[in-house]
This record gives C-alpha cells, structure tokens and sequence, in this order.
C-alpha cells in the first residue's frame, strides 16, 4: 500500500507555514505604503524568505517523488493490454480509469491465479478422503508348454491351449480412518479461502495504484498550467527590461537577468510536459491501454475536505473489513492444521479395499469375482521423520502467529498515519494556497515597480522564484492530500468500493 510517510517536523512545518502568512501579509502592505526603492526590496525580501520555508520539508516539489508504494507487489504496475489503439483521443476519468484497472490489472489477474491453483490444490487433498474408484478390462489370449515348466504326463500333451480369458473387473479404495488427511485437507482449505481473500484484497490495491497513477496526472496538468502562467510573466518581464534598456533607462544586467529567467522557466515547461507524458504512460500500464493510445483526463481533484474519523473506531472498523487481515487468519488456521496433521502422522490408518468383476473365457462362459479386504497400518520406526514433521509444523505456526500479531498493528499504523496525513495535508493545502496568492501579489508589484524604473529586475526574478515554489508546493499539497484520502479508503478495506465517497469528500 501507498504508505505516506512523513518526518516528525511536518507538523510544525505545517505551524510555522500558518505563522508565516501574517507575517507575509504584513511584509505586503509595508510594500505598498512604501514609498522608497529600499524599503519595498526590503520587503520582498522579507516575502521571499518566509515563502523559502514552504520548501522544508514539507511535500515534495515535484508529486512524483512522492509515489513510492512501499509494500505492494510491482505486478500491481503492469497490465494485459486489452485493444488495440485507435486514432481518437479517448476522454478518460477516474471511474473510467479504475474499471480498466480492475479488469486488465496484472496483479488482479495474478492474484486470482493464485486462488485457482489453491483451489486446485484443495480438491486434490480431499481426494484422499472420497472414495477412489478405478476400471480395468483386459482379454488375455495364452498358450502354455507344460513341459517346459518340468511337467510331464504320459500320455497327456503337454501343450495347452491356445484359450482365452477376459476379466472385466472394478476397484474400490476408501481411507476410513485417517487423521492425518484430514488434517491436511483442512489446511488446504484454509489455504484456499486465505488465497481466495488476497484476491478480494487486491481489487482494493488496484484502486490505489490506479488512482495514484491518475492523481499524479492531474497534478501535471495542473503544475503545466502554473509553469505556462509563471512563463508568461517571465516573458512579460524579459519584453520590459529590454524595451527599458532600449530606452536607455535599464542596464544590461536587468536584460540578462530577465532573459535567465525567461529561458528557465521555459526549460521547466519543457520537463513538465515530459514528466505528464511519462506519469500517463505508466497510468496506462495499469490499466491496460496501449501505450501509444491518446487520452486526455476528464477529472480535476480540487481541494475537498474530509472529516477524518477517530482512529480506535477506524482500526476496529478496518479489523472487520480488511481482507488482507482476514488471509492472513486463514493462514494461521492452515498453519494450525498442519501442526496438527503431523502429529497425526505417527497414528495407525484403517483402509478398506475391494474389486468386483466378470472373469471367464468368454462374456458368455464368464462368472462374477470379487475380493474384499481390510488394511491397519501403524507405523512403528520412524521416530526422527515424526519429530521432524512437528518441529517444522511448529515454526511455521509460530511465524504465521507472529506474522498475523504484528499484520493486526500494521493495519492499525495503516488507519493513523493516513489520518494523520489527511490532517496535516489540509492545513498545507490552506497554508499554500494562501501563499500563493501572495507571491502572485509580490511579483506583480515587482513587475509594477520595474516597469516604472522604481527598482532594477532583481526583485522580479526574486519574486518569480519564490511564484513557481509556492505554486510547486500547492500542488504537492493537493495531490498529498488526495492520495492521503484514498490511502485511507484502502486502510479501512473499502477502497473499491467507497473510493468516490473519499476522494469527493463528505
């Protein structure tokens, strides 16, 4: 699962970010009451600083740093690519998106792979314990030299035959006590409804890894749309120092500047637009599009808040619905009747065994046969394979006891830090979006002031920079927060089901 893993310092990033915006706000106005070139730079100053902590160590700059999925099998990533390309742009949305996933999903179809082969495996167990019963027909043509076996009798030939016989005949098998397969059936069982569970929980995997994937895309695009804006203003800015220096009223120095700051914001739209064009490439590895079909995504996620639940009554909610909890309990039952079962091993089995058939030379001249037998057996000898079967049947009852205790304190972790990491991405969310707008505020002022030769460019490319890494840091937020929701819809186990529920807020 996506584990959304933050430092202890978040939470008070997240309090001196909230800090910040007063003092912000009043670096703003003493900008616009002042009427000197010295006390407005000493105010942008003050701006940039305060926006310079948003970039410690908050989210990520860049979304897809973020999307490790610490603890989900990278099958979960790949997909069976279902049609063919077509010429179209296909519109997809989240819905959309998801259907696929949980219908091409390698990890899907894997896992319910695995559930067929467990199945099988539990119908071959149970063979052992119904009745087996088998078939035979056979005609025999034989000749026999009596003579040749040291049997001689006057005036007898010692040459029989040739004659012929058929036997027609029906076996049965039937274990009538044996404890030890029965024990190994039920394991197989369970093994069954363990693997027949981790399929069900997979479907919930799917949702996370394909939402993941379609968040991280909406999030380009929106980090897209940023960088064109910040591009336009640093256009807007390049076309002013360099009228003013045609004029003869700027330096040299504010051209290049301005120009420097021009050219790297188109570099960064360049490595956006490629990011999205990699992030919708592995989207549709997921979901199993072909990787040269065209889409375009038809859902936004904007900010929505949630009204987290209380962590005890989340885990006692996810103990009932996570079915990866309840795999690993069919497991430790398994395990359980394994132990058992080599107990039972060194215990006498009673077997009964019998045939019926029609014997003769001919169906004709034939006569009805049958046997009927009774076997206990106990084995007497084999102390150390006896001893051996335990203390293997014991460590892995052991691990898979040891491996449910500490599955039941993961889930537990799952349902609080996803709790935790919707709260504090919430007041990111508040916290930038509010430093947004002041840093849109400081450079159009910066443009302002340039423009009326009150100041020289360096306030505008500071206040450029300082645009572009609160915006980063708004979208980071955005997207945190979202996968934060949907993290949490998987740590309760309704991620398939409830997902609309999560991410569009309550």
């Amino acid at each position: 699962m996506i584990q959304m893993k933050r430092r202890a310092s978040w939470n008070a990033i997240a309090l001196m970010i909230i800090a910040a915006g007063p003092a912000i706000a009043i670096a703003q106005g003493s900008q616009s009451s002042s009427s000197s070139s010295n006390g407005t730079s000493s105010a942008l100053g003050t701006a940039v600083q305060a926006q310079q902590q948003l970039a410690q160590p908050g989210p990520p700059i860049n979304p897809s740093s973020s999307t490790a999925q610490n603890g989900i099998d990278p099958s979960f990533h790949g997909s069976l690519v279902a049609g063919k390309a077509t010429a179209e742009v296909l519109p997809l949305s989240l819905d959309d998106a998801i259907q696929r996933g949980l219908r091409n999903n390698l990890g899907l179809i894997l896992q319910s792979s695995n559930q067929r082969q467990a199945n099988g495996q539990r119908l071959e167990e149970l063979q052992s314990l119904l009745p087996m019963v088998t078939g035979s027909a056979s005609i025999t043509v034989e000749q026999i030299n009596l003579a040749a076996e040291g049997l001689k009798f006057p005036g007898i030939n010692p040459i029989i035959g040739p004659f012929q016989v058929e036997d027609f005949r029906a076996y049965l098998t039937q274990n009538l006590v044996n404890l030890n397969a029965f024990q190994t059936y039920l394991a197989a069982k369970h093994n069954f409804q363990a693997a027949k569970l981790t399929a069900q929980d997979a479907r919930d995997l799917v949702v996370l890894t394909v939402g993941n994937a379609y968040l991280l895309c909406v999030a380009d695009e929106t980090r897209i749309k940023a960088v064109q804006a910040e591009f336009d203003s640093s256009k807007l800015s390049f076309d002013q120092a360099r009228d003013a220096h045609e004029a003869g009223t700027s330096p040299r120095l504010d051209v290049l500047r301005a120009q420097v700051d021009y050219q790297s914001e188109e570099q960064t739209l360049i490595a956006s637009v490629n990011q999205l064009a990699k992030d919708k490439l592995s989207l549709a590895r997921a979901i199993g599009l072909p990787l040269d079909q065209k889409y375009e995504l038809t859902d936004s996620t904007p900010f929505q808040a949630l009204d987290t639940p209380d962590p005890e009554a989340a885990f006692q909610q996810a103990l009932k619905q996570r079915k990866d909890l309840a795999a690993a309990v069919e497991k430790t039952k398994a395990a359980k009747a394994t132990a058992k079962a080599a107990f039972d091993d060194q215990l006498p089995t009673l077997k009964a065994s019998g045939n019926y058939g029609d014997i003769g030379e001919t169906v004709g001249h034939s006569h009805g046969t049958f046997t009927a037998a009774g076997e206990l057996s106990a084995p007497i000898l084999q102390v150390a394979k006896n001893r051996g079967e335990r203390e293997v049947a014991g460590a892995q009852l052991d691990q898979a006891n040891a491996k449910l205790s500490d599955q039941v304190q993961q889930v537990n972790a799952d349902v609080r830090d996803a709790i935790l990491d919707i709260e504090t991405a919430a007041k990111l969310v508040e916290a930038t979006k509010s430093n947004v707008d002041l840093a849109r505020e400081a450079l159009s002022e910066a443009q302002q002031r340039f423009k009326a030769g009150v100041d020289d460019s360096l306030p505008v490319s500071q206040a450029l920079a300082t645009d572009r890494q609160a915006e980063d840091q708004y979208i980071s937020a955005l997207y945190q927060h979202n996968v934060a929701k949907l993290s949490l819809a998987r740590a309760l186990g309704v991620a398939s089901t409830n997902y609309k529920e999560y991410l569009g807020g309550k």
